[in-house]
């Protein structure tokens, strides 16, 4: 049973939020309206039940993308520019993960997500591998 509330309003954030800022309100929300803070809250256990919802949906960058594509909120413009250092998500497969790199080139759009070649220094040597937007996290200067 999905509700038809908007999961971003639900959680106080933006619809641009990065996962940091989803976890963190997540965080803060459920503090606020847990089980064990408000047990004879019949609203609350209400406000948790959607609070779960909505993070369970926008932390998972998949599951985020369906959501935002029919509701307008994800602009096609690309997460990453030519030149942003990025690491590869610990949810990849590649033998790059939780390695960092820098976007070799501008990124390329097909029908659902922008892939980036992004170019890694290992030992001296450059190596440039393919990934998909929700592979790549951000990585703080």
């Amino acid at each position: 049973m999905q509700s038809e509330q908007d999961h971003y309003a639900v959680l106080h954030i933006a619809p641009g939020a990065s996962a940091t800022e989803i976890k963190e309100a997540y965080r803060k929300l459920a503090f606020l309206y847990h089980p064990d803070r408000n047990k004879a809250s019949q609203d609350a256990s209400k406000k948790m039940k959607e609070i779960n919802e909505a993070y369970a949906i926008l932390s998972d960058p998949i599951k985020r993308r369906e959501y935002d594509i029919p509701r307008g909120y994800r602009g096609r413009v690309p997460k990453f520019e030519k030149g942003s250092k990025v690491k590869v998500s610990f949810s990849s497969a590649s033998p790059y993960r939780d390695r960092t790199g820098v976007v070799d080139k501008t990124p390329v759009k097909d029908t659902f997500r922008f892939w980036y070649m992004v170019r890694f220094e290992s030992k001296g040597l450059p190596a440039l591998s393919r990934f998909a937007e929700e592979e790549l996290e951000e990585v703080d200067s």
